[in-house]
């Protein structure tokens, strides 16, 4: 029975809060009074308040709906943040966020100047550990584990790790140096892709409650000891009899072998069996790592997400009632479906075409090339690094592997772009989907730096679009390039509404195009800033200043002949991209070096580029304008050269 002391009384006329015993929670600490009985109203308002927070912002609802009883369970059991909980990706943490003191900002979520959405170190004291990409957390936990075992302290490190973040081989590291450490550490493996089998039910409630105990660990331990005693037939003989018993509950004996203490499956939703487990685990002494198996449900307590295909995995600003999101208006087809369409139709025509992306099928248009050529699309699950070698091994075989990766995860997987592709030079196709700056995701999502992470690779082909039809003639050209690895990046959004042919012609290797004549200034665009150098040059032409605009479309190889006519016949020359210091800009400026073509001074070189910062989330016109990458400020630039 909810305590009345605890509501916030409503003022006179206004209507009862619909969250009496969240508005009494700012801190976890301000919950660990609560019964079990409270506990469960509490994660029914967390949810509510979640939903509502979300149909607001937008942003990740189905995952953080699936962990409200952890979340809950998790901070009314344990110290936090003394203790520690390391979410990993970190878009499920909505929940969390609210319940550490962030509820008063969290209608600010993704949006310039508010709250992450993903947890971030420097936004609480909570958030120990900031993530966006996944199948950290188990690393990170057990560093923090290692360090507070050097430190003599007794605090309890958790990390939360959902089943698709576990695939990946990062994951497996970690479990198998924390098994080999013997590190006092939970892992809560957050599984929302199963159903909650028929033996999760009261009886393995119980029986999981009971090997989560002190007494039931404790004896196990000594049956260990006593077996180890034993001749070597009995011994054995006990470990299988152990392990079958174990398996009969529906213990996996894979945690068994790599160090951990198997508790589950366990329904993440009954707080009943949450609560009692997590108690034993606080308060028993134990010798290695746990690892705690939650059957949870995407979009769970909220009926549109958990009928909806993606289970309102990312949203749009949505109404409660019914669920229906949003639509921006488009003029234009996205980059990513423009991707998707083109692949498909050349699959068409081309049965070695194979298309690769890890677990973004939808992020990276492939499902629409897997729509069209099912037998030929794979989707490798959370596995950057095997996608990479994976296409590699294709490619050997003489197809056409298209690995379509977001800029900012193909960095996860550099050293098998460097080793097992570019060094072999085979011929890879890297299609970078959200290159420059994302909007609402943030630091962690922007495609900052492919250009300069690319660039310096021998073999490698680079290129960019700057418009959708660009984009198309990309992909045509990639299709047939078989010297060797090849790249392209394109923006998140939408295009400019440029008609695509249909059938693109390929692109001349190394060949850039003038897209506007003049004969004071030269801007020469790498990418999707084109259309602000051609209104800068519009502003410049109403001050009398003549302005050729190039596109570059190539970084490598270099169009040198275009760079070099650019700087023989204009006072100065610009060079713009969306990406990091050390890209286009730097190769250029190194071949101009080499050619001789600063030695007279005649031209002036300058670059504009992302600056060296990691911005925070915000609407893309603003992350621009922050980055001063816009005509005004390609304006600016260019009439402080005259």
């Amino acid at each position: 029975m909810t305590k009345p002391a605890r509501h916030t009384p409503a003022s006179e006329g206004a209507s009862p809060s619909q969250t009496p015993l969240l508005d009494t929670v700012d801190t976890p600490a301000d919950m660990r009074g609560f019964t079990d009985a409270e506990l469960r109203q509490l994660a029914d308002e967390l949810r509510a308040e979640t939903i509502a927070a979300v149909s607001q912002t937008g942003g990740h609802l189905g995952a953080g709906l699936g962990v409200v009883e952890l979340t809950v369970a998790i901070h009314a059991v344990f110290n936090t943040p003394e203790d520690r909980l390391v979410w990993d990706v970190g878009h499920q943490a909505y929940p969390h966020k609210i319940i550490t003191g962030r509820r008063s900002r969290i209608r600010t979520l993704r949006q310039g100047g508010g709250l992450s959405g993903f947890t971030k170190r420097s936004e609480s004291e909570y958030d120990p550990f900031g993530a966006a990409h996944s199948s950290t957390s188990i690393s990170a936990g057990l560093g923090m584990a290692v360090a507070r075992d050097l430190a003599g302290a007794d605090n309890h490190v958790i990390a939360v790790i959902g089943d698709g973040s576990i695939s990946a081989g990062m994951a497996y590291e970690a479990m198998n140096n924390a098994g080999a450490l013997k590190s006092n550490m939970l892992v809560i493996l957050n599984d929302n892709d199963m159903s909650i089998a028929p033996p999760v039910g009261a009886m393995s409630r119980y029986l999981t409650k009971l090997v989560s105990s002190n007494p039931y660990m404790g004896a196990r331990d000594i049956a260990k000891k006593v077996a180890n005693l034993l001749p070597p037939p009995l011994k054995n003989a006990a470990k299988r009899a152990e392990e079958t018993a174990r398996s009969a509950l529906g213990h996996g004996t894979l945690f068994e072998e790599m160090g951990f203490y198997y508790i589950g499956p366990v329904d993440g939703h009954d707080l009943d069996a949450l609560l009692p487990i997590l108690r034993n685990i606080r308060d028993t002494k134990h010798d290695g790592p746990i690892l705690i198996h939650a059957i949870t449900k995407k979009g769970k307590g909220y009926a549109p997400a958990e009928n909806a295909a993606d289970k309102m995995h990312g949203v749009a600003k949505f109404d409660v009632v019914t669920g229906a999101q949003e639509k921006a208006r488009a003029n234009a087809p996205s980059y990513t479906s423009v991707f998707g369409h083109e692949l498909a139709k050349h699959g068409r025509r081309d049965n070695k075409i194979v298309g690769i992306t890890a677990a973004m099928p939808s992020g990276t248009g492939m499902d629409i090339f897997g729509d069209a050529h099912p037998d030929r699309m794979f989707d490798v699950g959370i596995a950057e690094q095997h996608a990479v070698t994976f296409a590699a091994g294709l490619a050997t075989e003489g197809f056409k592997p298209f690995c379509a990766i977001y800029s900012t995860f193909l960095q996860r997987g550099y050293d098998q772009v460097v080793h097992d592709v570019a060094l072999q030079n085979l011929p890879v196709r890297f299609a970078l989907d959200r290159a420059g700056l994302v909007g609402a995701d943030g630091a962690t999502h922007a495609g900052a730096f492919d250009i300069a992470y690319l660039g310096c690779l021998p073999n490698m082909m680079l290129m960019a679009a700057s418009d959708e039809a660009e984009l198309a003639r990309m992909i045509a050209t990639a299709v047939d390039y078989n010297e060797g690895p090849c790249a392209f990046r394109y923006p998140r959004g939408n295009g400019f509404g440029v008609t695509i042919p249909e059938t693109p012609e390929k692109l001349e290797i190394g060949k850039g195009r003038i897209v506007r004549e003049g004969t004071d200034i030269a801007i020469l665009s790498y990418g999707a800033r084109l259309q602000e150098c051609l209104q800068a040059a519009d502003m410049l032409a109403a001050k009398k200043i003549s302005v050729t605009v190039a596109d570059a479309r190539f970084a490598k190889p270099l169009d040198e002949k275009l760079v070099s006519s650019l700087m023989k016949n204009h006072k100065a020359m610009v060079t713009i991209e969306e990406g990091s210091a050390g890209g286009f800009g730097a190769l250029v400026m190194q071949f101009a070096a080499n050619a001789g073509l600063l030695d007279n001074g005649t031209c002036k070189l300058r670059t504009m580029h992302l600056p060296d910062a990691y911005q925070d989330q915000d609407k893309p016109e603003k992350q621009y304008a922050e980055a001063g990458l816009t005509a005004a400020h390609i304006f600016q630039k260019v009439l402080a050269l005259v």
